[in-house]
């Protein structure tokens, strides 16, 4: 048995993605614990949270661009300003439906980073957590 991601971050505001992309990564068994947030200021303040009562700060977080509140790069430049042990480790997945290289080339500028277009799928999935986790053996889904 692989041993799951200690605690996956999604920050998106549509409730129908956050719970089709739960039952996926439930599924699959990536995670040990899944937590939502509706926008990038309600991760942030989740996230600083868990840094104030020394709780394990997530490991993979999958982050909607477009969202009322605070968007997907306010939260990238906020969550750059943290201090926290292992923040480098913490892997950020940019989920989106646009292509513009604008969104691309900020992306770039964050360490463990990827952009997926929308939605999250089974493959999608499967090649984050292998290529940053060194996953490979979660279930697959038939």
């Amino acid at each position: 048995m692989m041993k799951k991601i200690d605690l996956v971050l999604l920050v998106e505001d549509d409730p129908i993605t956050n719970y089709i992309n739960c039952r996926l990564i439930n599924k699959v068994g990536a995670a040990s614990e899944i937590q939502v947030a509706l926008n990038g200021h309600d991760a942030l303040t989740m996230i600083k949270e868990r840094i104030q009562n020394n709780e394990c700060c997530p490991d993979l977080i999958f982050l909607d661009i477009n969202m009322p509140v605070m968007d997907g790069f306010e939260f990238l430049e906020r969550f750059r300003r943290l201090d926290f042990p292992n923040k480098e480790k913490v892997v950020i997945v940019m989920l989106t439906t646009s292509t513009h290289m604008k969104d691309m080339d900020k992306l770039g500028s964050f360490g463990n980073s990827e952009l997926i277009s929308k939605p999250l799928n089974q493959e999608k999935l499967l090649a984050v957590t292998s290529k940053y986790f060194n996953h490979t053996g979660f279930s697959k889904i038939a």
